[in-house]
């Protein structure tokens, strides 16, 4: 849902980078977890924005709420993800909208039916996604994914030409 980054000034505040539609909702997810696995059971935090990607943000332990009070504490929890429970999501809103996450583990295969194999990783660092499937990393694009079927468990890809396809064409032409 969102990690947190550094401290901003010295009373225990932090940046806050949201991975929501809407920045502002992120505190409305919480409270958060630290572990990815929902069986995992990690620290809990929750937070309330200060100002424009600045948040308190406060550790529950015990069921008491422990805020981070200065910047050394605030320190302590640089680069900490921030995760929810899946059943807390809103459900995609039309046909062409899914969740990054939903997205690994589904099989990927060519216009031709010609098995690339499993989707391992979706990485995004901000210019748009690119999904890991084996060796092979494509954009996450409608040109290089024109289907997506997630109940199907099956993404259809188009590798870009100079890719070398198992089974389908040879590498492009210099």
């Amino acid at each position: 849902m969102g990690v947190i980054g550094r401290p901003h000034g010295v009373r225990g505040l932090s940046h806050v980078h949201s991975y929501t539609a809407e920045p502002a909702d992120l505190p409305g997810y919480g409270p958060f977890t630290d572990a990815a696995n929902p069986g995992d059971h990690g620290r809990r935090f929750s937070l309330e924005w200060a100002s424009d990607g600045v948040a308190r943000v406060v550790e529950l332990v015990d069921g008491r709420d422990v805020p981070m009070r200065d910047r050394a504490a605030a320190q302590t929890l640089v680069n900490v993800r921030l995760y929810v429970d899946r059943d807390r999501l809103p459900a995609p809103g039309d046909e062409d909208e899914f969740y990054l996450a939903d997205l690994v583990g589904l099989r990927a295969v060519t216009p031709d039916g010609v098995a690339l194999g499993t989707i391992d990783t979706v990485h995004d660092y901000g210019a748009g996604a690119s999904l890991e499937i084996g060796r092979l990393i494509v954009p996450f694009t409608k040109a290089c994914v024109p289907l997506v079927d997630i109940a199907g468990g099956v993404v259809t890809v188009v590798p870009p030409e100079e890719v070398n396809v198992p089974g389908g064409e040879s590498e492009a032409a210099e």
